[in-house]
C-alpha cells in the first residue's frame, strides 16, 4: 500500500508560492500544502481506484455524525429496569436513577427496540444493525469526537475518511473522494484530515450555508483561459519533473491542480438539488420545515455516492443535553428522522444500499443518573452506548451487543473505537493491519496496535 512514500515537507516561503499560483484555479483543497504529497507508484492519480485486500461487501461510507452525545437510553437501548428503578426512586453510582423518557416500541419482523422518537427510522428496523455495545476511551467532547474519526485521543492523526480514500481511491476523478458536509466545529479539521498521509486524501468541506464548497468558481478567468493557464504551468511543472524525478511534493501539485480545474464543472452539477423532483424534496423533508436542512444534506449525501465518491460525512451537532434532555431529543430527532429514513429508502431504490454501508452514531452516549437538574438531563457515558449502521454488508435487524441493565455500561458485544474501525475497513475489503503508512520511521494504522472485526453482525 505504497509503504516507500518518502515524507516530503514543503519550505515555508515556497509553499506560499504553491498556494498564490493554485488559487488562480479557484480550488485549494488538493494542494500539497500540508506536510506531505503522493507519489503514485502505479496511477497518474492517487485517488484513482485501487484493489482491496479481499472482496468487499461495502463500496463507500456514508456517515451520519450526531455530535455531543444522544443518549443511547432514549433513542435505540430500551431499559425497562432503568424505568421500574427510576420510579422507585432509586440512586445509581453518582446520582439518582432517570427513566427513559420516551416510549419504545418493537418494529418490524425483528422486533427491533426503538424509540417513538423515530417512527420513520421504525419502519426500516429490519434494515438496522443496532450496536449496543459500543464504549470508548474518553468522555470529554473535542477528544471523543477527535477519536470516533481519527482513533487517537492524544496524537494528530489521519481521519477514517482519509484512511479510506488512501486505502481504495474513488470511484469519480472529477470529485474528491472523500467529501465531509457541514463538518462540526469540535475537533476541526482533525475530523477530516490527512494528518501525515498525503494532502490528496484530506476531506473535503462542503458549507451549505456558504453555498457548498469554498472558491470552486474561478472569478477572473473563462474555462479557456483557466485550461490554457494550467497546460502551460503543467510543462514547466513537468520538465522540473524530470530534472527531480523524485519530488513528490511537485507530482501532488501538478495533480491537484487538474482536480481543482474538472471541479469547477463536476461540483456544482452534483450539488445542484434542483434537479431532484418535487416528489424526492418531498420525501427528504426539505419543504421549509424542521427537516428542511438536515434533509439537503441527506439528498446530497445520496448524490455524492451516486456519483461515486468513497466517503461521505453528514453531520448534525447539538446533543449534549445535560438538560431540556426531552425538548431537545424530540427537536433533534424530528430534524433527522423523516430525512434519514428517505436516505435509506432511496439508496434501496437504486440498489445501492447494499454496498453503501451507513453509520449513524456520536462521539459517545449518556448516563442512567440525571443531571441534577429537576430530572430532565443526563450526563456523559463513554462506557457504554448505541451506534447503528445499515447495509454495506451487515445483517439488518439485529442487535448486536448491550449494555448492563441499567444501560451504563457494555457488557456484551463489546466495540471500542478501534474495533468500530477495525469493522468498517473490513466491511471495505480492507484489513487494518495491512492498510499502513510510513512515516518517521514507523508503518502506522488507522488501529495503531488494537482494533477486533465484528464478524457476528456481517
Amino acid at each position: 500500500m505504497n509503504k516507500n512514500c518518502k515524507d516530503f515537507f514543503v519550505p515555508q516561503t515556497r509553499r506560499a508560492m504553491l498556494q498564490q499560483t493554485a488559487a488562480g484555479f479557484g480550488w485549494l483543497a488538493f494542494a500539497a500544502m500540508h506536510g506531505t504529497t503522493y507519489a503514485s507508484e502505479q496511477t497518474d492519480s492517487p485517488l484513482s481506484p485501487k484493489t482491496s485486500h479481499f472482496p468487499a461487501k461495502a463500496k463507500r461510507v456514508i456517515f451520519l455524525f450526531m455530535q455531543g452525545g444522544p443518549s443511547h437510553l432514549d433513542t435505540f437501548d430500551w431499559k425497562p429496569k432503568l424505568k421500574a428503578a427510576s420510579e422507585k426512586g432509586s440512586q445509581g453510582k453518582g446520582g439518582k436513577l432517570l427513566a427513559p423518557q420516551f416510549e419504545f416500541s418493537q418494529y418490524g419482523q425483528s422486533g427491533q427496540y426503538i424509540s417513538s422518537l423515530f417512527p420513520e427510522l421504525g419502519k426500516l428496523a429490519d434494515d438496522l444493525c443496532i450496536l449496543n455495545g459500543m464504549h470508548t476511551s474518553n468522555a470529554a467532547h473535542p477528544q471523543a469526537t477527535i477519536a470516533m474519526h481519527t482513533g487517537s485521543v492524544n496524537f494528530v492523526r489521519p481521519s477514517i475518511g482519509s484512511w479510506v480514500t488512501y486505502g481504495l481511491g474513488t470511484d469519480n476523478q472529477d470529485l474528491p473522494g472523500f467529501i465531509t458536509i457541514n463538518p462540526v466545529g469540535l475537533g476541526g479539521a482533525q475530523n477530516y484530515g490527512s494528518s501525515f498521509l498525503p494532502a490528496s486524501f484530506q476531506g473535503t468541506r462542503v458549507d451549505m450555508e456558504a453555498g457548498g464548497i469554498a472558491n470552486v468558481r474561478n472569478q477572473h478567468l473563462s474555462v479557456e483561459r483557466q485550461r490554457s493557464q494550467i497546460d502551460l504551468i503543467q510543462a514547466m511543472n513537468r520538465e522540473m519533473l524530470e530534472k527531480h524525478p523524485d519530488s513528490p511534493e511537485l507530482e501532488g501539485v501538478m495533480q491537484s491542480y487538474e482536480l481543482a480545474y474538472k471541479m469547477q464543472s463536476s461540483v456544482p452539477q452534483v450539488l445542484d438539488l434542483s434537479r431532484e423532483t418535487a416528489e424526492t424534496m418531498q420525501r427528504y423533508g426539505i419543504n421549509g420545515n424542521a427537516t428542511e436542512s438536515f434533509g439537503r444534506q441527506c439528498l446530497m449525501a445520496r448524490r455524492l455516492a451516486e456519483a461515486g465518491v468513497r466517503f461521505i460525512q453528514v453531520s448534525k451537532p447539538g446533543w449534549d443535553q445535560h438538560r431540556d434532555l426531552k425538548a431537545a431529543l424530540m427537536r433533534n430527532c424530528r430534524a433527522i428522522d423523516q430525512p434519514i429514513a428517505a436516505l435509506l429508502e432511496d439508496l434501496k431504490a437504486r440498489d445501492m444500499l447494499k454496498d453503501t454501508l451507513v453509520l449513524w452514531g456520536g462521539e459517545f452516549g449518556r448516563s442512567p443518573q440525571d443531571q441534577a437538574s429537576g430530572g430532565d438531563g443526563r450526563r456523559h457515558n463513554n462506557q457504554g452506548f448505541s451506534m447503528w449502521m445499515a447495509g454495506g454488508g451487515v445483517k439488518g435487524g439485529l442487535r448486536y451487543g448491550s449494555t448492563d441493565e441499567l444501560g451504563g455500561v457494555a457488557v456484551s458485544g463489546k466495540m471500542g473505537t478501534h474495533d468500530l474501525h477495525a469493522t468498517i475497513l473490513h466491511l471495505l475489503g480492507l484489513d487494518h493491519t495491512r492498510l499502513t503508512y510510513r512515516y518517521t520511521g514507523r508503518d502506522f494504522r488507522l488501529t495503531d496496535v488494537y482494533g477486533e472485526v465484528a464478524t457476528g453482525i456481517m
